[in-house]
């Protein structure tokens, strides 16, 4: 063997599943196999204007490193350095093989060992790695293209068109003309970071997303940080960013009719003589989607000023000069920027397979939110999506810390979660009616309609589930 451990994708995830080896189970070998040449995951391969994390950094960053930058909401810059400082700190670069994209795995239950086969994506030499135990951290996205849809007509364009993920550093779109397509996060970042230098931006939604405007300095967190010291400032200010956001989500989901009252009543007095309808006031309750955050309201301030307009249609075709759209209304544009969302893409792609015979995920539940039912000793690192990803994979490596240590003590080798229940129901995975999540369903493992095999989105839960609970389980089964 090895390795004790091989963790998949360096990213935000992998990383902290190493800082936290580091800390809890230091006696425990790891290797870091990553895809790409760089560490960051999404935050080192996305190169758009303004890229930017749209949760608090307090609960976007680690819970055992201190976030002292003065603004919340972090751009990609921020982060990769922050990710780059905790690496370093524990001592994880080390532990790092780039250039190794894994496309198959295989666990040998005589063997209660994992081998793992990579392939350097520019030498195309294959490499075999052996394991006890797979971390898969590679994140639930296709890092090689984004999603485009069929656009009719899109031959007849002349000018230059593009998708975020494969954002070309070297475009001018100085004094241009450019239309945005998309109403979600990247497009309602992209918009007011390119709005001063262009001549028009103008973000076309077929529907409008709910966006909230919050400051990008906190000042209570900033009281907090002056009168406690640096780590209980931290743990303090963490806890009071969940807490908040907790609250916004569960009285969206009991109060949707008020709570949209309220966020539409924050977007008008953000938005002053533009109208609200029907650009900001979506047919769909809030947080069915998720929400996109604006700091200090610099969208909106796009809009204000009028380098930045919004339209709400549909794609009749693309013509030479632009977009005609279903309403007869043309948008002139240089440049079309397609922010129209990522295609889902679960373990990076690879194969699995058990005793060499393929592994269906699809038919599987996901145990806890970070097993896959039937799989042994593969652990599964997935954020949430009605909060910071790094919350949930801060508790699921705190989880497997403990799991670890109680094989150990009991002299276990292996373990796998299996459905005891006789009627358990089946739902999607992810609990969300975005476009992207539909379109992925059918190559998803489910969640079930009841606990452990349903996924609460709720942090309180999950702490107690995950670093309170006992790990034994009567669905928990030990080899």
């Amino acid at each position: 063997m090895d390795f004790d451990i091989i963790i998949i994708g360096a990213g935000l995830s992998g990383i902290g599943a190493a800082c936290h080896l580091e800390r809890k189970n230091s006696d425990k070998s790891y290797k870091i196999l990553e895809a790409r040449e760089e560490i960051g995951g999404t935050w080192s391969l996305f190169k758009y204007p303004g890229i930017r994390s749209d949760s608090d950094m307090y609960t976007f960053g680690y819970s055992f490193k201190t976030w002292d930058d003065d603004k919340s909401f972090a751009d990609a810059p921020s982060i990769l350095k922050y990710l780059n400082e905790a690496a370093e700190e524990y001592n994880v670069k080390q532990h790092i093989s780039f250039s190794q994209k894994v496309v198959h795995y295989n666990f040998d239950t005589s063997l209660n060992l994992w081998t793992i086969t990579a392939i350097n994506p520019i030498t195309k030499e294959e490499t075999q790695y052996t394991s006890q135990y797979i971390f898969n951290a590679s994140g639930y996205y296709n890092y090689d293209t984004g999603y485009i849809p069929n656009f009719k007509g899109f031959e007849n364009f002349k000018g230059k068109f593009l998708h975020p993920q494969k954002w070309n550093t070297d475009l001018d779109y100085r004094n241009k003309k450019v239309v945005v397509i998309g109403s979600g996060a990247t497009a309602v970042t992209i918009v007011p970071k390119i709005a001063d230098d262009v001549e028009k931006v103008t973000m076309l939604q077929r529907s409008p997303t709910y966006i909230a405007a919050l400051p990008n300095k906190d000042k209570v967190a900033k009281f907090i940080k002056r009168i406690l010291p640096s780590k209980m400032a931290h743990t303090t200010v963490r806890g009071k960013n969940i807490l908040a956001d907790m609250l916004f989500y569960n009285l969206c989901r009991k109060f949707p009719k008020t709570m949209k009252k309220v966020v539409l009543k924050g977007i008008k007095k953000e938005l002053g003589d533009f109208p609200l309808e029907p650009h900001f006031s979506p047919d769909y309750k809030p947080w069915d989607q998720r929400f996109c955050l604006v700091p200090d309201g610099d969208f909106f301030k796009a809009i204000k000023k009028g380098k930045a307009s919004v339209e709400t249609d549909t794609i009749e075709t693309f013509t030479e000069n632009g977009i005609l759209l279903k309403s007869g209304k043309l948008l002139e544009a240089d440049i079309i920027i397609s922010a129209t969302g990522l295609k889902l893409l679960p373990f990076g792609g690879a194969n699995i397979s058990l005793n060499n015979k393929p592994f269906d995920i699809t038919k599987q539940f996901i145990y806890k939110g970070l097993m896959l039912s039937e799989l042994p000793n593969f652990f599964v690192f997935a954020g949430y999506t009605n909060a910071s990803w790094t919350l949930k994979s801060d508790l699921t490596s705190e989880y497997i810390s403990r799991m670890l240590k109680y094989l150990d003590n009991n002299n276990y080798k292996s373990v796998h979660a299996r459905v005891t229940e006789e009627n358990l129901g089946e739902l999607p995975l992810i609990n969300l009616d975005s476009g992207y999540i539909h379109r992925a369903k059918d190559i998803l493992p489910k969640q079930g309609d009841q606990f452990p095999w349903r996924l609460y989105q709720n942090y309180i839960l999950d702490y107690k589930v995950l670093r309170l609970n006992a790990i034994k389980d009567k669905r928990l089964l030990f080899n």
